[in-house]
Protein backbone atom coordinates (compact mmCIF):
# COMPACT_ATOMS: atom_id res chain seq x y z
CA UNK A 1 0.00 0.00 0.00
CA UNK A 2 1.44 3.15 -0.72
CA UNK A 3 -0.05 6.95 -1.01
CA UNK A 4 -0.18 8.83 -4.12
CA UNK A 5 1.01 12.27 -3.89
CA UNK A 6 0.69 13.67 -7.72
CA UNK A 7 0.54 17.17 -9.46
CA UNK A 8 -3.15 18.15 -9.58
CA UNK A 9 -4.46 18.63 -12.82
CA UNK A 10 -8.31 19.39 -13.01
CA UNK A 11 -9.42 17.60 -15.46
CA UNK A 12 -13.60 17.18 -15.69
CA UNK A 13 -13.96 13.83 -17.11
CA UNK A 14 -17.82 13.45 -17.36
CA UNK A 15 -20.95 15.33 -15.94
CA UNK A 16 -20.99 14.98 -12.43
CA UNK A 17 -24.50 14.19 -12.38
CA UNK A 18 -27.31 15.52 -10.00
CA UNK A 19 -27.16 15.88 -6.53
CA UNK A 20 -30.07 15.86 -4.51
CA UNK A 21 -30.55 19.08 -2.60
CA UNK A 22 -30.81 16.66 0.18
CA UNK A 23 -27.42 14.98 0.03
CA UNK A 24 -26.07 18.19 -1.30
CA UNK A 25 -26.79 20.18 2.11
CA UNK A 26 -26.22 17.00 4.06
CA UNK A 27 -22.69 15.98 3.30
CA UNK A 28 -21.48 19.59 2.51
CA UNK A 29 -18.59 19.73 4.90
CA UNK A 30 -18.40 16.13 5.93
CA UNK A 31 -15.54 13.92 5.66
CA UNK A 32 -15.96 10.39 4.19
CA UNK A 33 -14.26 6.89 2.86
CA UNK A 34 -14.85 5.38 -0.60
CA UNK A 35 -13.24 2.26 -1.78
CA UNK A 36 -12.68 1.14 -5.24
CA UNK A 37 -12.96 4.98 -6.25
CA UNK A 38 -11.01 4.49 -9.56
CA UNK A 39 -13.71 4.12 -11.65
CA UNK A 40 -17.59 3.50 -12.03
CA UNK A 41 -20.00 3.81 -9.04
CA UNK A 42 -16.69 4.73 -6.48
CA UNK A 43 -15.51 7.32 -8.81
CA UNK A 44 -19.17 9.41 -9.50
CA UNK A 45 -19.23 8.98 -5.22
CA UNK A 46 -16.08 10.63 -5.17
CA UNK A 47 -17.12 13.50 -8.15
CA UNK A 48 -20.72 14.15 -6.60
CA UNK A 49 -19.10 14.19 -2.84
CA UNK A 50 -16.56 16.33 -3.88
CA UNK A 51 -18.67 18.39 -5.71
CA UNK A 52 -21.23 19.58 -2.68
CA UNK A 53 -17.46 20.06 -0.41
CA UNK A 54 -17.02 16.96 1.24
CA UNK A 55 -13.75 15.77 2.32
CA UNK A 56 -12.51 12.55 0.66
CA UNK A 57 -10.43 9.27 1.66
CA UNK A 58 -10.23 7.33 -1.55
CA UNK A 59 -8.60 4.22 -2.45
CA UNK A 60 -7.94 1.87 -5.47
CA UNK A 61 -5.88 -0.95 -6.41
CA UNK A 62 -5.05 0.47 -10.13
CA UNK A 63 -2.90 3.77 -9.78
CA UNK A 64 -4.09 4.99 -12.92
CA UNK A 65 -7.54 5.13 -12.40
CA UNK A 66 -7.06 6.19 -9.24
CA UNK A 67 -4.75 9.42 -10.42
CA UNK A 68 -7.62 9.88 -13.11
CA UNK A 69 -10.54 10.02 -10.29
CA UNK A 70 -8.35 12.63 -8.35
CA UNK A 71 -7.82 14.59 -11.30
CA UNK A 72 -11.38 14.80 -11.85
CA UNK A 73 -11.79 16.42 -8.33
CA UNK A 74 -11.78 20.19 -7.64
CA UNK A 75 -9.37 20.16 -4.12
CA UNK A 76 -10.32 23.71 -3.45
CA UNK A 77 -13.40 22.42 -2.97
CA UNK A 78 -12.49 19.51 0.11
CA UNK A 79 -9.16 18.21 0.38
CA UNK A 80 -8.57 14.67 -1.26
CA UNK A 81 -6.45 11.84 0.03
CA UNK A 82 -5.62 8.66 -1.91
CA UNK A 83 -4.25 5.57 -1.56
CA UNK A 84 -3.60 2.45 -3.62
CA UNK A 85 -5.10 -0.50 -1.74
CA UNK A 86 -5.88 -4.14 -2.45
CA UNK A 87 -9.65 -4.93 -0.59
CA UNK A 88 -8.89 -8.16 -1.18
CA UNK A 89 -5.76 -7.91 1.80
CA UNK A 90 -7.16 -7.54 5.36
CA UNK A 91 -3.20 -6.01 6.14
CA UNK A 92 -3.87 -3.44 3.10
CA UNK A 93 -6.91 -2.05 4.55
CA UNK A 94 -6.15 -1.87 8.15
CA UNK A 95 -3.15 0.02 7.07
CA UNK A 96 -5.27 2.41 4.94
CA UNK A 97 -7.78 3.25 8.21
CA UNK A 98 -4.73 3.84 9.99
CA UNK A 99 -2.99 6.26 8.10
CA UNK A 100 -6.86 7.58 8.02
CA UNK A 101 -7.20 7.66 11.28
CA UNK A 102 -3.41 9.86 11.60
CA UNK A 103 -5.50 12.62 9.18
CA UNK A 104 -9.05 12.63 10.99
CA UNK A 105 -10.12 11.67 14.36
CA UNK A 106 -13.80 10.99 12.75
CA UNK A 107 -15.58 9.89 9.25
CA UNK A 108 -18.73 11.09 8.56
CA UNK A 109 -19.20 7.72 5.89
CA UNK A 110 -17.84 4.97 4.61
CA UNK A 111 -18.64 3.29 0.98
CA UNK A 112 -17.83 -0.22 0.83
CA UNK A 113 -17.92 0.22 -3.02
CA UNK A 114 -14.90 -1.75 -4.51
CA UNK A 115 -15.63 -4.68 -6.54
CA UNK A 116 -15.18 -7.67 -9.52
CA UNK A 117 -17.02 -10.28 -11.14
CA UNK A 118 -16.37 -14.00 -11.92
CA UNK A 119 -18.99 -15.90 -14.42
CA UNK A 120 -18.17 -19.46 -14.45
CA UNK A 121 -20.76 -22.43 -14.14
CA UNK A 122 -19.91 -23.60 -10.68
CA UNK A 123 -18.52 -27.44 -12.01
CA UNK A 124 -16.18 -25.18 -14.26
CA UNK A 125 -15.41 -22.34 -11.75
CA UNK A 126 -12.28 -22.38 -9.95
CA UNK A 127 -10.85 -22.41 -6.34
CA UNK A 128 -8.41 -19.36 -6.98
CA UNK A 129 -10.47 -17.13 -8.33
CA UNK A 130 -13.96 -18.15 -6.10
CA UNK A 131 -11.31 -17.08 -3.08
CA UNK A 132 -10.10 -14.02 -5.22
CA UNK A 133 -13.99 -12.97 -5.52
CA UNK A 134 -14.90 -13.73 -1.93
CA UNK A 135 -11.50 -11.71 -0.41
CA UNK A 136 -12.61 -8.31 -2.45
CA UNK A 137 -16.47 -8.21 -2.79
CA UNK A 138 -17.06 -10.12 1.07
CA UNK A 139 -14.39 -10.43 3.40
CA UNK A 140 -12.88 -6.41 2.14
CA UNK A 141 -16.42 -5.14 3.25
CA UNK A 142 -15.93 -7.00 6.66
CA UNK A 143 -12.70 -5.92 7.00
CA UNK A 144 -13.04 -2.48 5.98
CA UNK A 145 -16.50 -1.99 8.20
CA UNK A 146 -14.12 -3.08 11.19
CA UNK A 147 -11.17 -1.09 10.84
CA UNK A 148 -13.14 2.16 10.14
CA UNK A 149 -15.90 1.21 12.43
CA UNK A 150 -14.17 3.67 15.54
CA UNK A 151 -13.92 6.54 13.04
CA UNK A 152 -17.77 6.29 12.59
CA UNK A 153 -18.37 5.93 15.84
CA UNK A 154 -16.76 9.34 16.73
CA UNK A 155 -18.62 11.05 14.02
CA UNK A 156 -21.88 12.64 15.66
CA UNK A 157 -23.69 10.40 12.95
CA UNK A 158 -21.75 8.30 10.86
CA UNK A 159 -23.23 5.96 8.13
CA UNK A 160 -21.98 2.76 6.92
CA UNK A 161 -22.68 2.12 3.07
CA UNK A 162 -21.73 -1.39 2.14
CA UNK A 163 -22.57 -2.27 -1.29
CA UNK A 164 -24.21 -5.68 -2.28
CA UNK A 165 -26.37 -6.06 -6.01
CA UNK A 166 -29.55 -7.07 -7.14
CA UNK A 167 -27.14 -10.53 -7.55
CA UNK A 168 -27.67 -10.61 -3.20
CA UNK A 169 -31.10 -10.90 -3.89
CA UNK A 170 -31.31 -13.35 -6.79
CA UNK A 171 -29.43 -16.43 -7.96
CA UNK A 172 -28.11 -16.31 -11.84
CA UNK A 173 -26.60 -19.27 -13.43
CA UNK A 174 -23.21 -18.58 -13.59
CA UNK A 175 -22.27 -16.44 -10.64
CA UNK A 176 -22.02 -18.80 -7.90
CA UNK A 177 -19.35 -16.84 -6.03
CA UNK A 178 -20.83 -13.44 -7.14
CA UNK A 179 -24.12 -14.58 -5.93
CA UNK A 180 -22.52 -15.86 -2.51
CA UNK A 181 -20.49 -12.91 -1.94
CA UNK A 182 -23.30 -10.58 -2.59
CA UNK A 183 -26.32 -12.29 -0.63
CA UNK A 184 -23.30 -12.61 2.12
CA UNK A 185 -22.98 -8.81 1.90
CA UNK A 186 -26.29 -7.96 2.52
CA UNK A 187 -26.87 -10.59 5.82
CA UNK A 188 -23.76 -8.98 6.97
CA UNK A 189 -25.28 -5.61 6.55
CA UNK A 190 -29.00 -6.74 7.65
CA UNK A 191 -26.64 -8.02 10.99
CA UNK A 192 -25.20 -4.72 11.52
CA UNK A 193 -28.54 -2.81 10.99
CA UNK A 194 -30.08 -4.45 14.24
CA UNK A 195 -27.17 -4.24 16.09
CA UNK A 196 -27.02 -0.40 15.57
CA UNK A 197 -30.76 0.47 15.38
CA UNK A 198 -30.52 2.60 18.20
CA UNK A 199 -27.16 4.06 18.13
CA UNK A 200 -25.27 6.94 15.71
CA UNK A 201 -24.39 4.43 13.53
CA UNK A 202 -26.29 4.53 10.59
CA UNK A 203 -25.83 0.94 7.96
CA UNK A 204 -27.15 1.07 4.36
CA UNK A 205 -27.25 -1.76 1.69
CA UNK A 206 -27.17 -1.07 -1.91
CA UNK A 207 -28.78 -3.44 -4.61
CA UNK A 208 -27.76 -1.91 -7.66
CA UNK A 209 -29.42 -3.34 -10.84
CA UNK A 210 -27.16 -2.71 -14.42
CA UNK A 211 -24.56 -0.29 -14.09
CA UNK A 212 -22.93 0.95 -17.04
CA UNK A 213 -19.23 0.44 -15.42
CA UNK A 214 -16.48 -1.56 -16.52
CA UNK A 215 -17.01 -4.26 -14.43
CA UNK A 216 -17.66 -7.45 -17.00
CA UNK A 217 -14.96 -5.96 -19.01
CA UNK A 218 -12.52 -7.00 -16.69
CA UNK A 219 -14.12 -10.22 -14.93
CA UNK A 220 -12.86 -13.03 -14.75
CA UNK A 221 -14.03 -16.12 -16.42
CA UNK A 222 -13.67 -20.26 -16.51
CA UNK A 223 -15.67 -22.87 -18.71
CA UNK A 224 -18.25 -21.79 -21.25
CA UNK A 225 -17.77 -18.18 -20.17
CA UNK A 226 -14.26 -17.58 -22.12
CA UNK A 227 -16.25 -17.92 -25.27
CA UNK A 228 -16.88 -14.34 -25.07
CA UNK A 229 -14.17 -12.05 -25.35
CA UNK A 230 -13.65 -9.28 -22.48
CA UNK A 231 -14.73 -6.53 -25.04
CA UNK A 232 -18.31 -9.13 -25.91
CA UNK A 233 -18.77 -9.19 -22.65
CA UNK A 234 -18.96 -5.50 -21.91
CA UNK A 235 -20.76 -5.38 -24.87
CA UNK A 236 -23.45 -7.63 -23.80
CA UNK A 237 -23.74 -5.87 -20.19
CA UNK A 238 -23.87 -2.52 -21.36
CA UNK A 239 -26.41 -2.99 -23.69
CA UNK A 240 -28.36 -4.31 -20.70
CA UNK A 241 -27.20 -1.82 -18.17
CA UNK A 242 -28.90 1.46 -18.28
CA UNK A 243 -27.97 3.09 -15.23
CA UNK A 244 -25.14 5.28 -15.45
CA UNK A 245 -22.65 5.41 -12.52
CA UNK A 246 -23.53 9.33 -12.25
CA UNK A 247 -27.15 8.43 -11.68
CA UNK A 248 -26.51 5.24 -9.44
CA UNK A 249 -24.02 7.26 -6.90
CA UNK A 250 -26.81 10.21 -6.94
CA UNK A 251 -29.25 7.79 -5.80
CA UNK A 252 -26.88 6.41 -3.04
CA UNK A 253 -25.76 9.65 -1.63
CA UNK A 254 -29.53 11.01 -1.34
CA UNK A 255 -30.81 7.42 -0.08
CA UNK A 256 -27.67 7.45 2.46
CA UNK A 257 -28.44 11.32 3.69
CA UNK A 258 -32.20 9.33 4.37
CA UNK A 259 -30.65 7.05 6.19
CA UNK A 260 -32.48 4.39 4.22
CA UNK A 261 -31.64 0.33 5.31
CA UNK A 262 -32.40 -0.70 1.68
CA UNK A 263 -30.82 1.14 -1.38
CA UNK A 264 -32.33 0.27 -4.43
CA UNK A 265 -30.71 1.23 -7.52
CA UNK A 266 -32.29 1.48 -11.05
CA UNK A 267 -35.79 0.13 -12.35
CA UNK A 268 -34.41 -3.18 -12.98
CA UNK A 269 -33.31 -3.81 -9.43
CA UNK A 270 -36.63 -2.62 -8.02
CA UNK A 271 -38.94 -4.96 -10.44
CA UNK A 272 -36.24 -7.80 -9.66
CA UNK A 273 -36.56 -7.13 -5.80
CA UNK A 274 -40.39 -7.02 -6.55
CA UNK A 275 -40.34 -10.44 -8.18
CA UNK A 276 -38.82 -12.30 -5.30
CA UNK A 277 -41.36 -10.75 -3.07
CA UNK A 278 -44.13 -12.18 -5.17
CA UNK A 279 -41.88 -15.57 -6.25
CA UNK A 280 -39.32 -16.14 -3.90
CA UNK A 281 -38.31 -19.50 -5.47
CA UNK A 282 -40.11 -19.18 -8.56
CA UNK A 283 -38.63 -16.08 -10.04
CA UNK A 284 -35.60 -18.41 -11.07
CA UNK A 285 -37.26 -19.26 -14.06
CA UNK A 286 -37.27 -15.99 -15.13
CA UNK A 287 -33.32 -16.10 -14.13
CA UNK A 288 -31.89 -19.03 -14.56
CA UNK A 289 -30.71 -18.60 -18.17
CA UNK A 290 -29.52 -14.76 -17.26
CA UNK A 291 -25.97 -15.99 -16.79
CA UNK A 292 -25.91 -18.77 -19.29
CA UNK A 293 -24.45 -18.00 -23.57
CA UNK A 294 -27.17 -19.66 -25.89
Amino acid sequence: MACLHTPHTLVYLQPLGRVDLLATNYFSGKKAAVTGAGDGIGRALAQQLNNVGCELWLCDIDIDRLNATRDSLDPTRAAVHTAIVDCGDRDAIEGWAGQVAGETSYLDAVFNNAGVAYGALFADSSEDSFQWLMAINFWGVVWSTRAFLPLLQSATFGHLVNVSSIFGMIGVASQSAYNAAKFAVRGFTEALQAEYHDSSIKVSCVHPGGVATNIALRARTDGGEVALSPQERDARFRNVAKTSPEKAAAIILKQTARGKPRILVGLDARLLQLLTQILPTGYQAITRRMGRED
